[in-house]
């Protein structure tokens, strides 16, 4: 099966300032799947998500969403249909999971529409149903992830970029994440890529991945040619 190319970022440079973050780093995503981002601290994984989503600028490089170059800005790309979840469990903590919620939808026009698109997470995320109106930093760690993704999904994006869904978090909090995230992939076929440390967990539910060493993608394929090639311990030892 032919899938169509949905986001690419070619050749990107990125500098924080006079440190580069990115140097020549390519990523592909194409419908419907989960492509991995893997690598060590400042390896410039991070980076790459808010490149895509307009929160780091090039400095040389582009960017393509359904192959026509474009210059991202936050708004825009969620209207687009991109949805981006920061790392650290980023909630309204002093609104409550419905108000998170509706935050979330601030694209969205009709109040009846909106409410459909709230109904359809809490059926993603039934265990926030009963915590509705319960102020969002009263709600565990990995409450607060789900809602987080939970807030990102009520615009119905067709990508959705996760920036590592599991700092901070229990192992078998862990486990539910990733488990949702592959659920939300197959059920509503949003392509998504995800920045994570925990590679177990997410090469479990990848369907490609990418490894990057300082600012630059040095490998990338299958997780499973990934982790036969050695290139992991490499990188994370210091050896490339």
């Amino acid at each position: 099966m032919i899938r169509e190319v949905l986001l690419r970022i070619e050749n990107a440079h990125v500098h924080y300032g006079g440190v580069k973050a990115l140097s020549g780093a390519s990523v592909v995503l194409d419908e419907g799947e989960i492509v991995a981002l893997m690598g060590p601290n400042g390896a410039g994984k991070s980076t790459i998500l808010k490149t895509m989503f307009g929160l780091a600028n090039l400095s040389e490089g582009k960017i393509l969403w359904h192959e026509k170059s474009i210059h991202p800005v936050p708004h825009e790309m969620v209207e687009e249909g991109i949805a981006f979840v920061p790392q650290g469990r980023r909630v309204f903590r002093h609104l409550s999971v419905r108000e998170n919620l509706e935050v979330g939808g601030f694209i969205v026009r009709s109040k009846k529409l909106l409410e459909e698109r709230i109904h359809e997470v809490l059926e993603l995320f039934p265990a926030l149903k009963p915590k509705l109106k319960a102020k969002s930093g009263t709600l565990s760690g990995g409450q607060q992830q789900m809602l987080a993704i939970a807030r990102a999904l009520v615009t119905r994006p067709s990508v959705l970029l996760l920036d590592e869904p599991s700092l901070g978090l229990a192992p078998k909090v862990v486990k539910e994440v990733f488990a949702k995230i592959k659920e939300i992939n197959l059920r509503h076929k949003i392509a998504i890529v995800v920045v994570e440390h925990n590679l177990h967990s997410l090469l479990e539910i990848a369907n490609r991945a990418y490894v990057l060493d300082k600012g630059s993608v040095v490998a990338g394929g299958k997780p499973s040619e990934l982790l036969s090639s050695g290139i992991l311990e490499q990188v994370f030892l210091g050896k490339v």
